[in-house]
């Protein structure tokens, strides 16, 4: 908690949170709440991975790296993990 004096406010209180140090907690909830509703691992992964995709802000090119070798075709056409 951050606590300044100002002479035009008064008294004002931040919090401050840093989620990134909450996030294998947060994973852990995912992974509870997802046995619990029957959700696949495919499922399950992309929830994890959401919150490092469009909130921490992982560079796009990796991103397309990534989900480029986990999902590359095979021989006849369909897509493998």
């Amino acid at each position: 908690m951050l606590v300044r004096q100002q002479k035009q406010t008064g008294k004002t209180e931040t919090q401050c949170f840093k989620i990134q140090m909450s996030k294998p907690i947060i994973d852990e909830i995912d992974r509870v709440l997802a046995k619990h509703y029957g959700f696949t691992e495919e499922e399950l992964d992309f929830i994890i991975n959401y919150d490092i995709k469009y909130r921490m802000g992982v560079p796009t090119e990796n991103l397309i790296r990534r989900d480029l070798d986990r999902f590359r075709c095979s021989a006849n056409g369909s897509l493998r993990d």
